[in-house]
Formats: structure tokens, C-alpha cells, sequence
């Protein structure tokens, strides 16, 4: 009996001591696990739109996939939806005490908002996309999005057969009308007969209003249509109107599959990797970045079939030009609407002049005023 008593007390004990092992080992695997989690580098996205767009915050949001697939590392967290303004602080401000090592924000309006939370939080890199204004801990970046715009603009204009095109525009500010005035450059480089009529939504994300724009262009007589909007709403009012498009952000040919010739898009992806690898190392600097296509963050979605194969000759010719960057769109000699010479003959724009411009050039028709 005594024996049999001995027995358990010892059973007892050697179970209390697998217990302690195992519980100490389990404890150690969730620590490991924690540090594994808090060793993570975190990068945070405020988005003006949803991915679902297929436009602007989706080609972001492709490029937030790739970050993440090229440095495991990294984990990313996105807010989508946010207005500029206010609402735009208070998210950005979210996403710094939310531990994010870097934080995004993909619309010109959060300049500001992003500004001011910056300067409580010096040891966090943010990248203002589109952005004027740089500070210590803040950069900008973009692409020049215009030299895709100028190609596609020349396939436009050799699909135009009345010389009518339209473009249905977000807002009149200088990005939006360097764009109009490349596109139109590029049409006119093929066509000079043909003119680019424009009409404002006053909108980056509004199926609706883009629709509306769209309609108001067709009605007007244009046969071809192009976009600085976000949604494929433009090319779906292009598919039923039967008529040809040209598709901005993203491919959009799937949504217009008719009517869509190709479209300037993004590949944010590779910027991304390099800014977070930077910052990651502690190489990082701030800078305002302006990337063209030699850098691969711009590009021309694939041309239509139905685009003659000259034509896709001259625009793959010029846009080996400006990757060699032999040649670039703002060119002269360039002139405005009135007829005045803006830049003389072989002369080119600075970059500071791209970047301010509040002009149009010859062969827009409308006002470069919303």
C-alpha cells in the first residue's frame, strides 16, 4: 500500500514537470511567434477609391500585392474610401498609431493632411502620391504619365473617322490638363485634322458623373473617347454606343472589350519595393519622384487588333524614343488654342513648366477652367 503510494506521488510529480515543459515550450513558441509578428514592417495605404474600381486605386492596390510578394517582410494594411480633407488627417494620424513604418496616400488632395501628421511623427517615411510639397520624413512621387498618353493618344487619332474626339476629365488642375495636352499632341502627330474636345466631371471616383461626361461627348459627336477618371465607366458608354475608347489606370479592355484600343497604366509595384526597401535599411531620402517609361512605373496597355500595324509601328518607334529619352512629348514648337507660340522649335518644357501648366494646346476644344 505504502509502495502503491510512493508510486503516485512520483506519477504526480514527473506529470507536473511534462506540464512545466510543455507550458514553458508553448509559451516560448507564442513569444517567437509574437516577435515574429512585431518584427514585421508595416506600410499603410489610404486609398481615394476601393481596388474594385479597376482604375487608379486598384492599379495602387496591385502594386501594395507585389510589395508584399517581393519583401515578405512587409505586412500592409489599406483604408479605402477616404475623403480628402479632415477625414484624410484622422486616417492618416490612424494608420501612424497603428505602428505603420511608412504610410501611403494616393490622391493629390491628402497633401496637406499628410503634411501635418508628418510632423508629429518624425521617424515615419511618407509618400504622398502626386504631391507637390516635400518635408524631411515626406516625399512625393508620380509618373509621367503624360508620354503614355501621348501614344495612345496617336492610336486615337488614327481611329477617328469624323476627327471628333472626346475626353472626359476629373478635375482642371495641372496634371489633368498635362495629360489632355499630351494626349492631344499624340493625336494631332498623326491627325492633324482631328480635334479633342473636353468635358469635366469634376470627380476622380463617380461612375455616374464619368458616364454622364461620356454621354455628353457622344452626343456631341465624338467617335472616339479617352479618360482621366478612375471607373470603366467611360468605356462602357463607348461599348454601347459603338464607338472606339481609350481606357486609363488599369487595362480596361475586358469592360469594353469592343470598343477599347489600349490606355496609359500604372505599375506602382517596383517604386514601392525600392521606397520601402529604403526606408527599410535606412537609405531612405526624401524626394519628389517623377518616374517615365524607361522606369517601367508608365506604360501603354496592349493595342487593339484593330489598330493598323503601321500605326503600332509609329507608336512603339516613338515610345522607344522617349525610354532612350532621345526625344520627350513637350517638344516644340507647341502652340495653344489662341495660336501662340508656347514653346519654340525644338526647345523643351522644363519639368517645372509641365508640372504648373494651366494651358491647352492647339486642337483642344473647351476650357482648361472647370
Amino acid at each position: 500500500m505504502k509502495k502503491f503510494k510512493k508510486f503516485g506521488i512520483l506519477l504526480l510529480v514527473i506529470m507536473f514537470a511534462v506540464t512545466m515543459v510543455v507550458g514553458c515550450g508553448g509559451q516560448k513558441a507564442a513569444d517567437d511567434s509574437d516577435k515574429q509578428t512585431a518584427e514585421k514592417f508595416k506600410v499603410g495605404f489610404i486609398y481615394i477609391g476601393t481596388p474594385g474600381d479597376a482604375g487608379w486605386t486598384f492599379a495602387h492596390d496591385q502594386g501594395r500585392k507585389y510589395l508584399e510578394e517581393q519583401i515578405p517582410e512587409v505586412e500592409t494594411v489599406a483604408l479605402e474610401s477616404v475623403p480628402e480633407g479632415a477625414d484624410s488627417e484622422r486616417s492618416i494620424e490612424q494608420l501612424a498609431q497603428e505602428g505603420c513604418n511608412v504610410i501611403i496616400a494616393n490622391s493629390f488632395g491628402y497633401g496637406d493632411a499628410m503634411l501635418e501628421v508628418a510632423k508629429k511623427y518624425p521617424d515615419i517615411v511618407f509618400l504622398h502620391c502626386s504631391g507637390l510639397s516635400t518635408a524631411d520624413n515626406v516625399s512625393t512621387f508620380f509618373g509621367r504619365i503624360y508620354q503614355a498618353r501621348y501614344l495612345s493618344g496617336m492610336v486615337a487619332g488614327a481611329m477617328t473617322k469624323n476627327n471628333n474626339i472626346g475626353y472626359a476629365a476629373a478635375y482642371p488642375i495641372p496634371e489633368v490638363i498635362r495629360g489632355i495636352n499630351a494626349f492631344t499632341l499624340g493625336v494631332q502627330a498623326v491627325n492633324p485634322d482631328a480635334t479633342v474636345k473636353v468635358v469635366w466631371s469634376n470627380t476622380w471616383v463617380d461612375p455616374t458623373l464619368e458616364k454622364q461626361a461620356a454621354q455628353s461627348l457622344i452626343n456631341a459627336g465624338c467617335d472616339v473617347l479617352a479618360q482621366h477618371a478612375d471607373t470603366p465607366a467611360v468605356q462602357q458608354a463607348a461599348e454601347e454606343a459603338g464607338i472606339y475608347s481609350v481606357g486609363y489606370n488599369s487595362d480596361m479592355r475586358s469592360f469594353a472589350p469592343n470598343a477599347n484600343l489600349t490606355g496609359p497604366v500604372w505599375n506602382w509595384g517596383p517604386y514601392y519595393v525600392r521606397a520601402i526597401k529604403g526606408a527599410m535599411d535606412g537609405t531612405w531620402k526624401s524626394e519628389s519622384y517623377w518616374g517615365g517609361l524607361e522606369d517601367g512605373i508608365v506604360d501603354l496597355a496592349p493595342i487593339s487588333d484593330k489598330v493598323p500595324a503601321d500605326i503600332v509601328a509609329k507608336v512603339e518607334a516613338k515610345k522607344n524614343e522617349m525610354i532612350a529619352k532621345t526625344w520627350d512629348v513637350f517638344t516644340g514648337p507647341i502652340y495653344d488654342q489662341d495660336g501662340t507660340l508656347k514653346v519654340q522649335e525644338g526647345q523643351q518644357m522644363t519639368d517645372d513648366e509641365k508640372l504648373s501648366l494651366d494651358w491647352f494646346v492647339k486642337g483642344v476644344e473647351g476650357s482648361p477652367k472647370s
